[in-house]
């Protein structure tokens, strides 16, 4: 089968699910998928798939997937709806009737309750059931996916494969990547580098995307350049050993933020002035020459539905 350009580059960079087939995208069934806790089997193509993950479980939905529940998180709050669904996709799940199976801690039981035929973990990340893996194998064929070593592209590839929703996988992918030559080449960049983060102004600390994160990744195809890390930058690993994310707080948090412009992913206007009036971060390039742009509450996770919103941000941004 001839694949999209764009489809294939994803295949080629998610380097995690390794099929059993002659062709990756054989519509054939079972299939053999591999993952960190080995290779499974899935005799049919799954009619009942229960996201653990808040985070996949938009890329799932924009591929039309046929999952029926999510984990969630804190309802209301700066990421997420009043079901504790991400914002970007929040009124499509209440559209297909998707069930929240719990806030923040994982629940067996009610896993269980869906009667999946498929369940999906993510590997790190807040939204990981991961300690649960052993329970939730037991109810149903169990894959761990890492969401924070890729672009949002690869992993709906990955997606597609595993739930043979490959066709819906690649449209979306085309769909995107049309529309992201479109801004591209209308865009005019600011001065490079940047940084991309998530910033808490009450803790004094950010999340600085890497380059091998989803919006690091977006970020260079529309043609920036990330700052280097500054050597010898002392960083806090308590969510455990991520690709995508640098966390900085303190005396750190300025040093880590060294770039010409400065991205605020889940971010609005309001974290955009806590920057500039804190005082701590008077001396940087980008508050001194007021190049610190917010691209919305609904971009803490890059799926499509988000991706698309940070394209139309920045191409109203950079005109």
């Amino acid at each position: 089968m001839n694949l999209p350009a764009a489809c294939r580059n994803a295949l080629l960079l998610s380097g995690l699910f390794v099929l059993g087939l002659t062709s990756a995208f054989a519509a054939d069934w079972p299939r053999q998928v591999t993952d960190s806790r080995g290779t499974h089997t899935l005799e049919s193509k799954p009619t009942r798939i229960v996201s653990t993950s808040v985070t996949l479980t938009g890329s799932l939905l924009a591929i039309d997937a046929p999952v029926v529940a999510s984990g969630a998180t804190t309802p209301n709050n700066r990421v997420a709806d009043d079901r504790g669904f991400l914002r970007q996709w929040g009124d499509i799940a209440k559209k297909r009737k998707l069930a929240r199976l719990y806030i923040g801690e994982p629940s067996a039981e009610a896993v269980a309750a869906q009667m999946p035929d498929l369940i999906l973990i993510s590997a790190t990340g807040r939204d990981s059931a991961l300690a649960l893996y052993d329970q939730l194998s037991a109810i149903a064929p169990t894959l761990v996916i890492n969401y924070d070593d890729k672009s949002w592209q690869a992993l709906l590839t990955q997606l597609g494969t595993l739930t043979g929703q490959e066709k819906q996988a690649a449209e979306r992918i085309a769909a995107f990547d049309q529309q992201l030559a479109q801004v591209k080449k209308q865009m005019k960049l600011p001065p490079q580098p940047v940084n991309a983060i998530v910033y808490t102004a009450a803790a004094h600390s950010a999340n600085l995307w890497t380059a091998e994160s989803a919006q690091g990744q977006l970020l260079h195809q529309l043609g920036f350049t990330l700052a280097d890390v500054p050597p010898g930058l002392q960083t806090s690993t308590s969510q455990g050993k991520r690709h995508d994310i640098i966390q900085l707080g303190g005396e750190n948090l300025a040093t880590g933020l060294n770039g010409e412009g400065l991205f605020l992913f889940a971010g609005d206007e309001k974290d955009v002035q806590a920057i500039y009036t804190n005082p701590l971060l008077a001396h940087l390039p980008a508050v001194q020459n007021k190049r610190v742009w917010a691209l919305g509450t609904e971009t803490f996770r890059l799926d499509y539905y988000s991706a698309m919103r940070v394209l139309q941000r920045l191409e109203a941004t950079f005109r």
